[in-house]
């Protein structure tokens, strides 16, 4: 009977009892000592609160039908320090719980943070920032309000109960057996509550991520929002978001409460039957007063403990949808779990080889037997329309995405084969749409080379032609950029994304565009620090403008996930094929 309790309850991984299980298998060893402590101080409330109870026997009759004036002093010092125990041992333990509590959200956001950086690309392409935000904030709470729920239910209240209700059985077994009749319907009836409240918080999760999605649209889009006036529309989408949360968190708290007119009407007449019977039974029966009095007092202070543990239920199966959508993410597979038997990629060369690659973004195929080779020390271009797949093929090398077949070497490694570590240190990238961290211009240019001095991240800077505007921002090297690096323009950003890609001194060069946002002026002055750069490295263009890549040693024009023409400039314009086409309608049939 045992055995077939413990599947019910932890077969199914995404039940409460396993999440509950998982959770403090996780986290309870590493605070036994200060949960040890807690619990001591719950038992000396719990004790004190049932002394409090049992001393009423003491004041009935000692005080108020013995009259005895000795006994006054002596219960009233009694009861002054049972409270005084009680008060420093509640105190106590909120503080313990609280600290731990703390201490279990700040390493659980930190566990989910590092597993989430390890996740693969395409974890984030289906993944809004709405969702993300949601999950490290409230979800580790909930983690955290779950542990404070067992503990608390385990320690303060069942102790409380056990305290107390031992009073009662001592002082009268016959009324106590009236007032556990309330407990058997009011499990019945909280327990029709869970399934409604476990749905309606799921939703809720997903309302609160479309808030969050909105805010982060709002900031990021506010010039696109103001400029096409779309100021209704994204408040009537912040509107229906939070008027759904509301009305999700409304019927949540109207099944929460439902536990209360259910206890309070129950026990009231539990109470009710007990008055009826202990004033009968001491006015007719001549029983002890006191006795009847201490267990009144037991049976009222009872009744909140009794409250608490009977929303239990509703209140853990709350939480506990933030819990299992925190396990999704810690249950992800990270990108590259065999990263540390993988060996080191070595470059001798630098000559990259796609060799009959397919790939596929869902079922969109986008790489169709992909080949071609970008030689080593050379300048490769991709150029082709837009979806052809050449910033897929960026993607790949950096291995964001496993490929579906073919081969993709370096020096004769096959990528897969070598550490993603070892890969990406020996790659540096400049991307079209430049990031920037919201930390200082240093920072961010010293991304290329953690530890670079100084000095390093201004000759870099120098070369990019960014040192000049750099030391005319308020703070010079140390001007926070803001968000995104939304406090500079795009040419300013793109500067010091070359910046950082030249402090890397990496062997193998990706630049999708990489003068797209500079004026004319500064084009050319970056030209000059990209040819620096590109020399004797082997360095991958994409080209969108084909005027940047006439002097590139090799042009392959992709087409559908192919390559459909190779060769020089002057060979491919020619041939009188794609390539040619379109030259033309970029220069108006003027090569």
């Amino acid at each position: 009977m045992f055995k077939a309790l413990q599947n019910k309850l932890f077969k199914d991984p995404e039940s409460a009892g396993s999440l509950i299980k998982r959770l403090l298998k996780e986290n309870f060893h590493h605070y036994r000592g200060q949960y040890l402590l807690a619990f001591i101080l719950m038992a000396l409330a719990a004790g004190a609160g049932a002394a409090s109870a049992a001393i009423m026997k003491n004041i009935i009759n000692e005080v108020f039908i013995a009259q005895d004036a000795t006994m006054v002093y002596v219960i009233s010092f009694t009861v002054m320090a049972i409270f005084t125990i009680k008060g420093l041992a509640t105190y106590g333990q909120l503080v313990i719980l609280s600290r731990v509590g703390n201490s279990i959200v700040a390493k659980l956001q930190k566990k989910m943070f590092a597993k989430t950086l390890g996740l693969g690309i395409r974890y984030f392409d289906r993944t809004s920032f709405g969702d993300l935000a949601t999950r490290f904030g409230q979800n580790t709470a909930a983690a955290r309000a779950v542990m404070d729920l067992v503990i608390l239910t385990l320690g303060r209240d069942i102790m409380a109960v056990v305290g107390l209700v031992s009073v009662m059985v001592y002082q009268n077994p016959r009324l106590s057996l009236i007032a556990f009749v309330i407990m058997p319907p009011a499990v019945f009836a909280v327990s029709k509550l869970v399934r409604r409240v476990k749905r309606i918080a799921k939703s809720q999760f997903i309302s609160q991520t479309k808030i969050l999605s909105l805010v982060k649209e709002m900031a990021l889009g506010i010039r696109i929002i103001k400029s096409f006036r779309y100021e209704n529309q994204m408040q009537t989408a912040m509107t229906t978001a939070i008027s759904e949360v509301e009305g999700q968190a409304n019927k949540i708290a109207r099944l929460t409460a439902r536990t209360s007119p259910l206890m309070e009407t129950l026990g009231g007449f539990a109470i009710a039957m007990i008055i009826l019977y202990g004033g009968y039974a001491v006015i007719h029966l001549g029983q002890d007063p006191g006795a009847f009095f201490s267990f009144i007092t037991a049976l009222l202070l009872a009744y909140d403990p009794v409250k608490r543990l009977a929303r239990l239920q509703v209140n853990l199966n709350t939480q506990l949808v933030g819990v299992r959508l925190m396990y999704e993410i810690l249950d992800q597979e990270d990108a590259h779990p065999d990263e540390e038997n993988k060996k080191t990629l070595q470059i001798t060369h630098g000559e990259i080889k796609f060799n009959n690659v397919d790939f596929c973004y869902g079922e969109e195929r986008v790489l169709k037997a992909l080949s071609f080779t970008a030689k080593a020390g050379e300048v490769t271009a991709l150029v082709g329309s837009s979806g052809a797949g050449k910033s897929t093929v960026f993607s790949l090398i950096e291995r964001y995405y496993d490929i579906e077949n073919g081969t993709i070497a370096v020096d004769g490694q096959n990528l897969n084969e070598v550490s993603v570590t070892s890969l990406r240190s020996n790659v540096a990238i400049v991307s079209q749409d430049t990031f920037l961290f919201d930390r200082t211009v240093a920072e961010n240019i010293a991304i290329g080379k953690p530890g670079a001095t100084k000095e390093e991240i201004q000759v870099a800077a120098q070369n990019a032609h960014a040192h000049s505007f750099i030391c005319e921002l308020e703070n010079g090297y140390d001007t926070i950029v803001g968000e995104g690096g939304g406090r500079l323009s795009g040419g300013q950003r793109q500067r010091i994304a070359i910046a950082r890609a030249m402090l890397s001194r990496a062997p193998i060069l990706l630049l999708d565009e990489a003068t797209s946002a500079l004026d004319a002026k500064s084009e050319a002055h970056v030209q000059d620090a990209l040819k620096k750069l590109m020399h004797g490295r082997t360095t991958i263009v994409i080209a969108h403008r084909l005027a940047t890549v006439r002097n590139a040693d090799c042009i392959h024009v992709m087409d559908k996930g192919r390559v459909i023409e190779s060769g020089s400039h002057e060979e491919l314009y020619a041939q009188n094929g794609t390539y040619h086409h379109l030259c033309d309608l970029q220069f108006n049939g003027n090569n």
